[in-house]
């Protein structure tokens, strides 16, 4: 959104009306006031972040724009669907109402992704409950040799999916192929079972009776969040899957939470196709993704 002068209107100077959005922010219990209210910010401007410092004045109606969004946000919508987008792996990608936002800790489960087939040519790639696409869309990005596929089996997120594959490709990234499917069936995918390089996934793993921030209780589809009693229903799935998908020496990365750093590498090491089981901790110290390659 590009902002406009107003003949007649006086001009504001935009820094007390950044900072008045953090207060904001902050009295609303937003976990982190400043970055949000100069996001919010650049986004009513139409420039990045870090040119916030080289705007002087701006003309009331963006002063109002920034008041509108601080006040939804402040209700705790997410930041994202305010924006309308997301970043991961140097891609953008389109959120709202109906898929799960990533989060920032996917990129650890990315970089490992891109690591394990690094030298591999042409990797065959799958990344399970794909969401918006931004594993594979991440992947296909990064690694523009690579085939890779994407599940997902949400009708409205599957959506989501195919806007953000088509606004790539029209980028100029390689396409993905894009599969609805449940990855808990057991035929998904039957037809490249042993020729996968690497799967990857981050599935629904928060038990059902995690506590959750507004964000997430009222906004991210609770499909796409909570895993059953111990989070780990659509994980015993996925071992399975990804082991039978997978060729010899191929990997597969699960993304989980931090209260299954032991239970996830122990479903992974519990199989018998599957060797190198391994638990990755995030930059906070947390048990984040676990990781096992196949005999």
């Amino acid at each position: 959104m590009q902002a406009v002068r107003v003949r007649g209107m006086s001009r504001h100077p935009l820094r007390p009306a950044v900072l008045e959005a953090e207060r904001v922010l902050a009295a609303a219990g937003v976990d982190s006031p400043r970055v949000d209210a100069e996001l919010l910010a650049a986004h009513v401007l139409g420039v990045p972040r870090s040119r916030l410092p080289l705007v002087g004045q701006v003309d009331p109606p963006v002063v109002e724009a920034l008041r509108e969004l601080v006040r939804r946000r402040a209700e705790r919508v997410p930041l994202q669907h305010l924006t309308g987008s997301v970043h991961l792996g140097g891609v953008d990608l389109l959120v709202g109402p109906g898929v799960f936002v990533p989060r920032p800790e996917t990129e650890l489960l990315l970089e490992w992704a891109l690591s394990a087939v690094d030298g591999v040519p042409e990797p065959v790639v799958v990344d399970l409950c794909t969401g918006s696409g931004a594993l594979a869309l991440a992947l296909a990005h990064r690694r523009r040799d690579a085939v890779v596929h994407a599940v997902e089996r949400d009708p409205v997120a599957l959506g989501w999916t195919r806007r953000n594959a088509e606004a790539r490709a029209a980028a100029g990234d390689p396409p993905i192929t894009l599969h609805e499917g449940d990855v808990t069936s057991s035929g998904v995918l039957s037809d490249l079972d042993g020729r996968v390089h690497l799967v990857v996934c981050n599935p629904p793993y928060v038990p059902d009776d995690t506590p959750v921030q507004p964000e997430v209780a009222e906004h991210d589809p609770r499909q796409a969040v909570f895993g059953g009693p111990d989070g780990l229903d659509v994980i015993r799935h996925v071992v399975g899957l990804a082991a039978r998908l997978l060729r010899p020496g191929g990997h597969v990365g699960i993304e989980h939470d931090d209260t299954q750093g032991e239970s996830v590498p122990a479903l992974l090491a519990a199989h018998p196709d599957l060797d190198d089981a391994a638990d990755h901790r995030d930059l906070a110290g947390r048990p984040r993704f676990a990781t096992a390659r196949r005999r």
